[in-house]
């Protein structure tokens, strides 16, 4: 599958000498009537909450505090200083903010630390592995979703379409956020977590873990009883998507009671992003900036 990389100053639209509809200039990237950028007003980003809400709470069971629950939004206090990609369905009827159908949380590093720091730092103890790269420039993901008829290859494309482009566009050298298994037993994920465990556990200058009041083990298995297919057919498709590119796990998983999940912390540096999906992507952050 081929996305449609946008390279446009910001201010503009493309010319419409076709009679299609000229594609904005801030657009990351598009397939078919899907498109993928950030969210440009407040209202586009209350419609984000909402479709986290509609995802988190109605599907997965999750418990916010009452105003979000009144608000029927999911909202916290990192959501003020966080950029918000969208994937919008340009097919819709209805201003973009009804369009929208899925979306990600972006954090930039300097941005975090002039405003209270990660959202991983509540469940993953990130500060060793932060000092012990003073020259990187992270970047954290988070808040991942997408509406259940929206759940295929392409918005999954997209969604990392505008990750990439927005991590070269910012010069970042690193990402990671919390990824999740739906429900609070990680038995229940033997698994899966045994297979992370065992194959994709960040280790070194990378090495991660789970803050020691909330560590959950992951090496619930031998490894030689892991069958690695079954684990993977196992695996929610976002961290499946992750171990494609390349990233690594923390040690250690924490239960999210709030949100009804078992979380594992995601770390990808930008070095190791397999070549297959660099050449996909691209490598020119040029080719992104406004």
């Amino acid at each position: 599958m081929t996305v449609e990389l946008m390279n446009r100053p910001m201010s503009t639209e493309l010319p419409d000498k076709t009679g299609v509809e000229p594609v904005a200039a801030d657009v990351f990237g598009r397939i078919g009537t899907l498109e993928t950028r950030l969210a440009r007003s407040d209202r586009e980003i209350e419609a984000a909450q909402a479709i986290r809400y509609r995802v988190f709470v109605e599907e997965m069971q999750a418990q916010l505090p009452p105003d979000a629950m009144r608000a029927r939004r999911d909202v916290d206090s990192w959501d003020a200083i966080c950029d918000h990609l969208l994937v919008i369905d340009n097919a819709i009827d209805g201003d973009a903010d009804d369009r929208i159908v899925g979306t990600y949380r972006l954090l930039r590093q300097e941005v975090a630390e002039a405003h209270g720091g990660f959202y991983s730092a509540s469940e993953f103890d990130i500060a060793p592995l932060l000092a012990r790269h003073p020259e990187t420039r992270f970047m954290e993901l988070g808040r991942s979703c997408v509406l259940p008829q929206y759940r295929t290859k392409r918005t999954v494309e997209l969604l990392w379409q505008g990750n990439w482009a927005y991590a070269l566009k910012h010069g970042m050298g690193a990402m990671f956020g919390c990824a999740s298994f739906h429900g609070t037993v990680p038995e229940s994920h033997a698994v899966a977590l045994s297979f992370l465990h065992h194959n994709a556990g960040a280790k070194d200058e990378w090495a991660v873990r789970a803050r020691p009041e909330l560590y959950h083990g992951m090496d619930l298995m031998p490894a030689e009883g892991i069958n690695a297919r079954k684990a993977l057919a196992l695996m929610p498709p976002l961290i499946k998507g992750y171990l494609r590119l390349g990233a690594m796990v923390g040690d250690g998983a924490v239960i999210d009671h709030a949100f009804n999940t078992t979380d594992v912390l995601i770390v990808l540096p930008i070095a190791s992003i397999s070549d297959r999906y660099l050449n996909h992507y691209g490598t020119d952050a040029g080719r992104f900036a406004g």
